[in-house]
């Protein structure tokens, strides 16, 4: 038994006069990123800055407590908010030097194939399904040129292919701010 159980047992279906249902009020998931106060942005910002940073770190930076800290990063977990942890690569130096988004068309038979098969595909890094003339675009890591033709020639079984080689990068990742400009 949860302590909601607990604290809701005693009451009448758990409904307050006025409607209000108890266990709502108590638990208080987050809907969406529109529920985020000022201090779930400042978790955020943290996170996103560095992820390994500890719960008591960052209750030092915003005045508030470890436990708390770390219960209100399980809400974001929770409500989805938080969707992982993830290391960044430099992914020259794991002899992946060549970068290209190929922007792939095709039908929807093809499409059907691909959606399924882009899974094992090893050399995309992401796949998003676009809207526009092209089906999808696909972020790809290779090892070489001659690499990066192969993969193009195995894609060209799902469809036409267009391919944009990444000279460099100014953008690689952004903090996401929170729209209301809290502090």
């Amino acid at each position: 038994m949860t302590l909601i159980d607990k604290l809701t047992d005693d009451m009448e279906g758990s409904t307050l006069k006025n409607g209000l249902n108890i266990r709502k009020i108590l638990i208080m998931p987050l809907q969406n990123d529109r529920d985020l106060d000022s201090v779930g942005w400042q978790l955020l910002r943290m996170l996103q800055e560095n992820a390994r940073i500890s719960f008591r770190q960052i209750g030092e930076a915003i005045g508030m407590t470890a436990p708390a800290v770390g219960e209100r990063i399980h809400r974001l977990e929770d409500a989805g908010v938080l969707k992982g942890y993830q290391a960044q690569i430099d992914l020259a130096k794991i002899g992946r030097p060549i970068m290209a988004f190929v922007h792939l068309t095709c039908d929807s038979h093809q499409e059907t194939k691909f959606r399924k098969d882009v899974l094992t595909l090893l050399d995309v890094i992401e796949c998003h399904c676009v809207t526009g003339t092209e089906s999808f675009i696909l972020k790809v890591a290779v090892t070489s040129v001659p690499h990066l033709e192969q993969l193009l020639m195995h894609l060209k079984d799902y469809g036409n292919v267009r391919t944009s080689l990444v000279l460099s990068a100014q953008v690689t990742s952004r903090i996401i701010e929170d729209p209301q400009g809290h502090p």
